[in-house]
């Protein structure tokens, strides 16, 4: 038998899966075996037909929907957004206790710088001071004198320089030097008698101590 014998071929879904799928068989042989004539040449519109015939028969994956719903695409989406809006919030906190930390560190330099300032003039005037406060236990200061040192006590004030060490102040080693000691059988406690130079201090910060003279018990 000659190849233009052969016998005709199965065809199968293009998937090659069996079961409930459709067996279709189309005879390819080009001669009759009832008649053993020749057949006629297919024709395109019966090779047209004969693909109409398979299409009709149905593709199963034509059945599958690949392609994803709007409402998946729209939830997908959505997701990204909230994870996105997380990451920009997360990253907006961060940013916000930074400067935070910063405004306070600089807050807290600056003050600093402040007091520095503050201390390093009263530590030049020092000198000054001590002279107008030795005039004023002589009773030298007077008429114009005399206000501009009452103008020169309210300026430290202003920048809350405080003056400290009177007679009678109970003595504390923290804030007095003591240069002299005296003795006295009627003293209950240690007290100043005796002021050499006063002493400044901003805030809590002793800028000098008191320079006095003490009088205590035996």
């Amino acid at each position: 038998m000659t190849s233009d014998d052969t016998q005709g071929t199965p065809e199968r879904p293009e998937d090659g899966r069996s079961g409930d799928t459709p067996f279709h068989f189309r005879d390819k042989r080009k001669v009759d075996p009832t008649s053993g004539e020749k057949r006629p040449e297919a024709t395109p519109s019966d090779a047209s037909d004969a693909a109409g015939g398979a299409a009709d028969a149905g593709d199963p994956l034509e059945a599958l929907d690949f392609e994803p719903s709007g409402e998946a695409v729209e939830d997908s989406e959505l997701l990204r957004a909230k994870a996105q809006a997380a990451e920009n919030l997360d990253a907006l906190q961060r940013e916000r206790a930074s400067f935070t930390n910063y405004r306070n560190r600089a807050l807290r330099d600056q003050e600093a710088a402040r007091t520095q300032g503050t201390q390093d003039v009263l530590a030049a005037l020092l000198p000054v001071l001590d002279d107008i406060e030795r005039a004023k236990q002589h009773a030298e200061l007077s008429g114009p004198m005399a206000a501009i040192a009452e103008k020169l006590d309210a300026s430290l004030v202003k920048f809350g320089i405080e003056r400290f060490g009177r007679v009678g102040e109970e003595f504390d080693p923290t804030l007095h030097e003591a240069l002299m000691h005296n003795t006295d059988a009627e003293a209950e406690a240690t007290t100043i008698n005796l002021v050499v130079e006063p002493g400044y201090r901003i805030g809590d910060k002793v800028v000098r101590a008191a320079r006095v003279g003490v009088v205590g018990p035996e």
